[in-house]
């Protein structure tokens, strides 16, 4: 029945997406040449692989130490303010890869360090948009992020979804939290050899605001 759903929305946001793609990859294609699309290897549902899509923002390197940041034109900075870069991952929902609502899906390298509390966000197809997103975004840690998508897969309703996609309107329109403090996003907390080792009951990480924010969630309203 989800499926059908996702389906159903991105029909509908297709009708919008498509030219507004088409005129993307024509700005992009006139402003930083090839390739339009950037593709990047992403964990999915129980930890399958796939090709995550994205409208390219970044110029190719100068040199080969050339840090990102110097590398995002206008035309991508404006892309990734209003996450229309991500518009092409409605493919990725066609294709079942992702779904509209789920946890963000991460890098491979990240899942190789989750605990097994962790793991379990991989239970679901990641989403375009999910609870962690209209929390909190870049803004929140990955310990908090997590929590957050497990809570969701815990509670998954309709209702909930509709407050999702409700929230992720509203935040469209108001962008928060795409980058954190300074600009720089939170990097994936690796844990320590002692932290690795430890019993799995020892590694479960409850942060403050995901566990301040549960009992809350209710009467809560999105930052910012």
């Amino acid at each position: 029945m989800k499926r059908g759903g996702d389906l159903a929305v991105t029909a509908l946001a297709g009708i919008i997406a498509v030219p507004l793609g088409l005129l993307i990859a024509l700005l992009i294609r006139a402003t930083m040449g090839g390739p339009v699309i950037f593709r990047q290897t992403r964990s999915g549902r129980h930890g399958q692989e796939f090709r995550i899509l994205k409208f390219r923002t970044m110029r190719d390197k100068r040199h080969e130490d050339e840090p990102d940041a110097p590398r995002i034109t206008r035309l991508g900075a404006l892309l990734r303010k209003t996450s229309l870069d991500e518009l092409p991952q409605l493919w990725n929902v066609v294709r079942g890869d992702m779904g509209v609502i789920g946890p963000r899906p991460t890098l491979p390298e990240q899942v190789t360090h989750y605990s097994d509390r962790q793991r379990g966000r991989l239970a679901l197809r990641p989403g375009l948009t999910g609870w962690a997103q209209v929390r909190g975004r870049n803004s929140i840690t990955w310990p908090e992020r997590i929590e957050l998508d497990l809570w969701y897969i815990e509670h998954q309703s309709l209702a909930l979804d509709l407050r999702i996609l409700a929230l992720t309107a509203k935040m469209l329109l108001r962008p928060t939290g795409i980058t954190a403090v300074g600009g720089v996003n939170p990097g994936f907390p690796v844990p320590t050899h002692a932290e690795a080792t430890a019993p799995a009951a020892a590694r479960i990480v409850l942060p403050r605001q995901a566990t301040a924010t549960a009992p809350r969630l209710a009467r809560e309203e999105l930052r910012g």
